[in-house]
């Protein structure tokens, strides 16, 4: 399933990257998996993510849960909110093309803002499911 788990980020990532208005609101391809140190605002980090066996008798498949956390030191709820609805329209129940696997499905199943008074900075984090049979 860890297999299964890495496919599906860089799709996930490849998919993001290919959306021209999501690119071009960030000011580049800002998706990371890790942070750099010293990373201009806004952008785009994969969060937490779970993986559970969904396999039946017959068939093999994964259910996926994840995060896609959104950063931005704009004023308000604006840029945060906007760049959400661009990761949104990228992957909810998009396809996305995985190596030895095929999506069943993925829907966005919640999202949340907030303020993190540490970084100074507001966070959107979406909360994605992901099915994938083998």
């Amino acid at each position: 399933m860890t297999a299964t788990t890495l496919d599906l980020q860089e799709a996930i990532f490849s998919a993001l990257a290919d959306d021209a208005a999501l690119v071009a609101t960030l000011g580049g391809a800002l998706f990371h998996d890790l942070t750099p140190a010293g990373l201009a605002f806004p952008y785009v980090t994969f969060g937490r993510a779970t993986a559970y066996d969904w396999s039946t008798g017959t068939e093999e498949g994964s259910e996926h849960f994840f995060t896609l956390n959104v950063w931005s030191k704009k004023k308000g709820r604006r840029e945060v909110l906007a760049l959400m609805e661009l990761v949104r329209g990228a992957l909810h129940e998009g396809e996305l093309g995985l190596a030895g696997h095929r999506l069943v499905n993925l829907r966005l199943e919640t999202s949340e803002v907030r303020y993190d008074e540490d970084l100074g900075a507001y966070h959107g984090g979406l909360h994605f499911r992901a099915v994938v049979e083998a």
